[in-house]
């Protein structure tokens, strides 16, 4: 059992009596975009931690849980201030939250941080192999990479050249990223990649990421991390054009993701970074001990490079898992998104309309509850559950509920 700090407790409680508050919003019929009711917390007061693709929203959805994001600090990994719109289906995101309501599978969030693991130009194409290079790095596209609503084709909207930003999860086994969400990003002032160090030169600042050479020969020394190495994961901010055939970096950071204290309650969605059996490994760079844990796919797919979802607690920087899944296992295609709002943008032509940001079509089997297809409007407040589409850039509704 982890033991606790009298700070720790205090800070329990206050988590505790704000999930309290928002379990009563949702009662009375409150939801992700109600005028919050619930106190105002801190990122101390966060007892949980998730990290995951956003499958849903209202208010944003990760690992199934429904997280009330009305009161949550949202920014990216450098701490510049987002909004909850800037949260889009498919980013990996990290949540710092109060408890889990298990029955319900909803809770507090208290802070939201995003981040994407490349931005930069696109490069060779591969539809057999459903890959595309961007900043000479492989990014693997999936049957539940979601594409922006611009890409109208999936994979074969892009052309080389095009600058586009993904966000998913880094694989340094496979040297490639596993792609939840791509969108375009024209006019962009910086490039970004993240991965492993390789050739590392300390006398003239350079090292290569899969193959491209960077140069941090600009950087301020304390603006470098300090004990550089082969094999250490970083992120890279660097300018858009090369220099002598080197990427000139303008930011160099750490490039983990990694929750900041203990936490009673983690959910971690990655791929294994480092493995020495399937007791003892590391999703996204976190220590997992898995002695305890239980496997309901079986331990022989856990591997390194398996992309699995870890659930247990954060105990000394390690998570100690009580269950270990999978990912390759599920049929990642029919996984079920959802997403609460009001509607806008109604095209009864098309049989699409506007949720959250996604664009949805409503033109095949739809089961309707509370009312029918005639009763869909602007401004009208649904659930909507449904699939991506073939192309992953729009949601097929499979049952519409009017709230």
């Amino acid at each position: 059992m982890l033991k606790l700090r009298l700070s720790d407790w205090r800070a329990a409680l206050a988590a505790s009596v704000a999930i309290g508050a928002a379990a009563l919003l949702v009662a009375c019929g409150g939801g992700g975009d109600a005028t919050p009711s619930t106190p105002t917390v801190t990122p101390a007061a966060a007892t949980s931690y998730t990290q995951g693709a956003v499958s849903g929203f209202g208010s944003v959805i990760v690992g199934g849980v429904r997280f009330d994001d009305s009161t949550a600090t949202v920014s990216d990994e450098d701490g510049n201030t987002k909004t909850r719109s800037d949260v889009k289906l498919g980013m990996m995101v990290e949540v710092d939250h109060g408890n889990v309501n298990r029955s319900a599978a909803t809770a507090l969030a208290v802070r939201i941080r995003m981040g994407s693991e490349v931005v930069g130009p696109v490069g060779i194409i591969d539809t057999g192999a459903s890959t595309v290079k961007v900043l000479g790095q492989t990014v693997l596209v999936t049957t539940s990479t979601v594409f922006d609503s611009t890409l109208s084709g999936g994979l074969s909207a892009l052309h080389a050249g095009d600058v586009i930003e993904v966000h998913g999860i880094l694989d340094p086994a496979n040297a490639r990223i596993v792609a939840t969400r791509i969108e375009p990003k024209a006019g962009a002032t910086s490039f970004k990649l993240r991965g492993a160090i390789a050739s590392l030169d300390t006398t003239a600042k350079t090292f290569k990421i899969n193959g491209e050479l960077i140069s941090y020969a600009g950087l301020p020394s304390g603006n470098v991390p300090p004990g550089l190495t082969n094999g250490q994961i970083v992120r890279v901010l660097v300018q858009t054009t090369q220099v002598s055939g080197a990427w000139v970096a303008t930011a160099l950071r750490g490039g983990l993701r990694l929750p900041d204290a203990a936490r009673s309650q983690a959910h971690v969605e990655g791929v294994i970074t480092v493995f020495t059996d399937s007791k003892s490994f590391e999703i996204n760079g976190l220590k997992v001990d898995a002695t305890n844990a239980t496997f309901p796919d079986g331990s022989t797919g856990v591997v390194l490079g398996a992309r699995v979802e870890v659930e247990g607690a954060i105990v000394g920087g390690v998570l100690v898992a009580t269950k270990v899944e999978i990912e390759e296992r599920r049929d990642m295609g029919r996984r079920e998104l959802e997403l609460h709002g009001a509607m806008s943008n109604l095209n009864s032509t098309d049989k699409t309309f506007a949720l959250r940001g996604v664009t949805v079509w409503y033109g095949g089997t739809v089961e309707y509850r509370g009312g029918t297809e005639a009763t869909l409007a602007n401004d009208k407040r649904v659930e909507v559950k449904g699939v991506l589409s073939t192309d992953r850039t729009r949601l097929e509704a499979r049952r519409i509920t009017f709230e």
